[in-house]
């Protein structure tokens, strides 16, 4: 388990975490969430012991090993398999070992050890990871100095999940991964087997792949069961309790308050006041929850153009005599939501550069409307910021006519205040830096938007601004993102980047979602369709919704009882010296549960499936 007891830790005068107390239990998956600039990433490096504390411990148990990604992955020779081989240092050290021993008792040994972590099928597991994550096999066999540094941070995140360290820390895993690596990474999260502490705002990536959330909000953490749509019920119930009890007490303070103005001097209602004065003393505040400041992003409005903004004819696109995408026949109007799907190095990227005009056409016909003015944001384009001039200055540049105040305006339009307008850009969270490229993307106003990975360092209360604004913006949209939710929420087509076309994707998301996770199965053609079966009688349907609601029912119970055996493992108390016996007792039932959840689970699927064969039938 890990434990952080009353940690409190400052910097630059600055209080981050103060008083702060939770407890993670053994083989837990946590989703660590809280705004940009909240402290996140600290108290990652408080974990790993990076940081002098001002009060407290955080406690792990004796041997455990803490992995988390490296910030880069040098550009040496060494092949992308063998680096990822070389994070098990103790695999390194004991096949080390085997080629040099002499002792018969200590080889016995090392090779009992080696056959214990499953030594010999290392890079196989190495292998599937690297895979999972977008790398050929072979591209495993190239040096690292082959590929640029968003691929090495794939390589880094490889390596640390082939290490299996017993405290997996990752800090915004998915800001470097296509849609693909991500939702691989969610289904390897969720067989993980040791303790996770992820730092993420991918909504999808927290509702697939933790059992709880840890918020740090005004310098607390506190400890939710479920998932992050969970979480956010829960917090917004909470927070509107507060709200209602604050306001019934404000409301019973004035009434005592004014029966003592109103009394006080009359001696015979001198100690009634009286009583109500010690009252008034002795009440505790109920402090309403603060809104924070409601993140924005203010789009410009672009005047209408006449359809289609973008057509294409035959058009081919590539660099140099390489051709990546041809046959092109697309037509783009003004009010298109369009996603574009397909695995990395597909093309998605080289058309986004093609319609954006960063890319010439190699040949065909690609025709624009006139006036039209497009607007592009890359993830590149946040590195390419001057670091030493202010946001402000930024805009001065592309906007000299206009006055300050209209400026400061439009940075505040997009959640950038004075205090953020005047500092450097260099100083600024990443977050900020992606808001201030934002902002220069949109500032002419473009009838087209082509963002692509828009969503790298904003927080989940951005993202739903962002989601919010590019639903409200009369211009077209081409999205290329990672972020599910992003693309279920704007996207309204989706065109599949695949074997060098450009085709209409006619299926939703989550059945996109289930084929890149589903391998490909071999259909023989030749085989005859089995005869259609004969509809269910009424009674016989009616029985298998009732089987259905009664294994939901089931479903939620369970997991009712679940989630109070894990409010009872995250009592602090639990682990105090003296309760070994208790705890173990505790974590037993809470197994035991599990298994059985996973089971009524499977029987409540197995229901629904019945039902819905039953039902086309």
């Amino acid at each position: 388990m890990l434990k952080i007891s009353d940690i409190t830790y400052s910097v630059e005068g600055r209080t981050l975490v103060e008083h702060a107390t939770v407890t993670i239990p053994t083989g837990h998956k946590v989703g660590l969430v809280g705004r940009n600039g909240s402290g996140k990433t600290t108290l990652f490096r408080i974990i790993r012991g990076e940081m002098v504390l001002d009060t407290g411990s955080v406690t792990i148990p004796r041997g455990w090993k803490i992995g988390g990604v490296s910030q880069e992955v040098p550009g040496n020779e060494v092949s992308l398999i063998d680096t990822v081989l070389r994070a098990d240092q103790e695999r390194e050290a004991l096949l080390a070992e085997a080629e040099t021993a002499t002792d018969p008792e200590r080889i016995a040994e090392v090779q009992t050890r080696l056959a214990d972590i499953e030594a010999w099928s290392a890079e196989a597991r190495a292998a599937t990871i690297l895979k999972g994550l977008g790398f050929t096999h072979e591209e495993q066999q190239m040096p690292c100095s082959a590929f640029s540094g968003g691929w090495r941070m794939r390589v880094a995140l490889a390596a640390v999940l082939f290490s299996e360290p017993d405290l997996l820390l990752l800090d915004e895993p998915t800001n470097y991964l296509d849609l693909e690596g991500a939702l691989w990474l969610e289904a390897y999260l969720v067989k993980y087997p040791h303790t996770v502490l992820i730092v993420s705002h991918d909504r999808e990536l927290l509702n697939r792949s933790v059992g709880g959330i840890l918020h740090l909000e005004e310098k607390g953490l506190i400890y939710y069961t479920g998932t992050y749509d969970m979480f956010a019920k829960q917090r917004a119930q909470t927070r509107a309790l507060m709200a209602s009890a604050a306001k019934k007490q404000d409301a019973k303070r004035q009434h005592l308050q004014a029966f003592v103005d109103r009394f006080k001097a009359k001696a015979s209602k001198a100690k009634q006041a009286q009583s109500r004065v010690k009252a008034l003393e002795k009440m505790e505040t109920i402090r309403a929850p603060e809104d924070a400041a409601r993140t924005v992003f203010t789009f410009p409005e672009p005047e209408e153009l006449s359809p289609p903004i973008i057509a294409t004819e035959a058009a081919a696109v590539g660099y140099g005599t390489t051709i990546v995408l041809h046959d092109l026949n697309l037509r783009i109007d003004q009010d298109d939501r369009i996603a574009l799907l397909g695995r990395n190095g597909e093309g998605k990227s080289t058309l986004s550069k093609m319609l954006s005009g960063r890319l010439d056409v190699a040949h065909g016909k690609m025709t624009l409307s006139n006036k039209l003015r497009i607007g592009f944001f890359a993830q590149h384009q946040v590195d390419e910021l001057f670091i030493d001039e202010t946001p402000l200055q930024h805009l001065m540049r592309e906007r000299a006519h206009e006055g300050q105040a209209k400026l400061r305006a439009r940075l505040a339009g997009f959640g950038l205040g004075a205090d953020q307008a005047e500092t450097e850009v260099g100083r600024l969270s990443g977050g900020q830096k992606a808001r201030l490229s934002l902002l220069l993307a949109t500032l002419p106003a473009p009838h087209l938007l082509i963002l692509d990975e828009p969503t790298n360092h904003l927080d989940i209360e951005s993202r739903e601004a962002l989601v919010e604004a590019l639903t409200a913006y009369s211009g077209a949209v081409i999205l290329v993102s990672h972020d599910m939710h992003l693309l279920s929420m704007v996207a309204d087509r989706l065109w599949l980047v695949k074997d060098g076309h450009v085709t209409p994707y006619e299926d939703d998301l989550e059945a996109y979602r289930k084929m890149l996770l589903t391998p490909e199965k071999a259909v023989d053609k030749d085989k005859p369709k089995p005869a259609k079966a004969d509809k269910p009688s009424r009674e016989v349907v009616q029985a298998l919704r009732s089987d259905a609601r009664k294994g939901e029912d089931r479903v939620k119970k369970i997991n009712e009882m679940r989630d109070k055996l894990a409010k009872k493992l995250a009592d602090p108390a639990l682990y105090e010296d003296g309760k070994a016996g208790e705890l173990a007792t505790w974590n037993k039932k809470y197994a035991e549960i599990m298994d059985g959840l996973e089971r009524a689970e499977a029987m409540w699927m197995a229901a629904l499936e019945k039902l819905e064969k039953a039902e086309k039938v």
